[in-house]
Formats: C-alpha cells, sequence, structure tokens
C-alpha cells in the first residue's frame, strides 16, 4: 500500500509507485481527499480528487486505487486492506508517524518500508 496527493503525475511519483509495486505482487494507493489534502497543504489540489485518480489509474503497475480516509488519523483504509506493507516516501515523516503509533492495533503486523527519493539525471 502506498499513499500520497498525487497532484499531476511527475517522475518522482512515478519512480515511487514502480518502486513501490516492486516491493509486493498487488499495490494499493490510497489517495487523500481534496479537504484532506487542504487540511494538510493549506490548499486545494489542482486537480481534483477524481482527476487523481484517474491519472493514477492509467499508470502501470497499481492494482486499486482507493480514495484515503474522511478523517486524518482513522486509518479505516488500512485496516480494511490490510496491506503486508506499507511503502512511504522519504518526505512522509508525519504519515510515518502517525502509522507508527497505530501500528499495535494493526493485529497482522505489516511492516513499514521508505523509498528513497527520486534523483533527476543530470
Amino acid at each position: 500500500m502506498a499513499f500520497g496527493v498525487f497532484d499531476g503525475l511527475h517522475e518522482g511519483h512515478k519512480k515511487f509507485l514502480k518502486d513501490a509495486s516492486a516491493l509486493g505482487d498487488y499495490l494499493v494507493v490510497v489517495i487523500s481527499q481534496d479537504h484532506v489534502v487542504e487540511r494538510l497543504k493549506g490548499r486545494l489540489p489542482n486537480f481534483n480528487l477524481a482527476e487523481r485518480s484517474n491519472e493514477l489509474k492509467q499508470q502501470d503497475g497499481i492494482n486499486e486505487v482507493v480514495v484515503g480516509d474522511e478523517d486524518l488519523g482513522s486509518w479505516k483504509v488500512v485496516e480494511k486492506h490490510r496491506p503486508d506493507i506499507l511503502a512511504l516516501g522519504n518526505d512522509q515523516g508525519v504519515l510515518k508517524e502517525g502509522l507508527e503509533n497505530k501500528m499495535a492495533d494493526f493485529k497482522w503486523g505489516p511492516e513499514i518500508i521508505i523509498l528513497p527519493s527520486h534523483e533527476v539525471n543530470k
């Protein structure tokens, strides 16, 4: 399972998704709801939820795109899908901290893996 806003897919997103896909045999991508993005970033995303979701569904290696939780920190989407691996970008420290605080409640014991950042070829 991977998480993100994905507000206009760029090469960094594509590398992150490719790396996340390589961690297992089924990748669920959780996309943040517009009001959650506004709360986290202080602004609405450039592309609405449907547009961002449709763009993700066009990408290779993604088996399922799901909408993130209505409420930050509820983790219902994680509990519903019960992934073995929670793939995070190295810039998702707040998300990592929230997941770590919730890990004891996840009875199946998923592993958090921090993926390396995408480096632009110079």
